[in-house]
């Protein structure tokens, strides 16, 4: 090999690799979206939501889920809503299925009366399974034995 020369194959044809660094390139911008959209998938909406020991909750089909925050709004879909459009959302969900239940998330910090309104709409619209979310309680730390 001389000096500031590149070694060449010895047929002067093609090389067959792959180029990897187009790839490489790919790949990181790929990581780099996913990383900055992963934050938007979960729910914008952020509660505090109140802990209590309980059996897991069952599995409902197709349920309403309100979510109330600190402030007292009421959110349909991480969309604001206010009282005519709760009311109008639960009577549609009554009709569509008498059995739907609504999902009432309510921060920790919410008035108790503001929550009464919002099961008072679903009461008045047909709407008479009411499940409330709550954390789990932290499980309780196992008994030191001595020995």
């Amino acid at each position: 090999m001389a000096f500031g020369r590149l070694d060449r194959n010895a047929s002067g044809g093609p090389i067959s690799e792959i180029n990897v660094t187009p790839l490489v390139d790919v790949m990181l911008v790929l990581v780099v979206i996913f990383l900055l959209t992963a934050p938007l998938l979960a729910s914008s909406i952020r509660l505090d939501l109140p802990q209590a020991a309980s059996a897991a909750p069952a599995t409902v089909e197709a349920p309403v889920v309100v979510v109330i925050d600190k402030a007292g709004k009421a959110f349909l879909v991480d969309q604001p809503a206010d009282d005519p459009a709760l009311a109008a959302r639960f009577a549609a969900a009554m009709r569509a299925n008498a059995q739907t239940e609504l999902q009432l998330r309510a921060d920790a910090g919410v008035p108790y009366g503001r929550v009464v309104e919002v099961m008072g709409l679903a009461q008045k619209a047909g709407l008479t399974r009411i499940g409330f979310m709550a954390e789990p309680a932290p499980a309780a730390p196992a008994p030191a034995t001595g020995g």
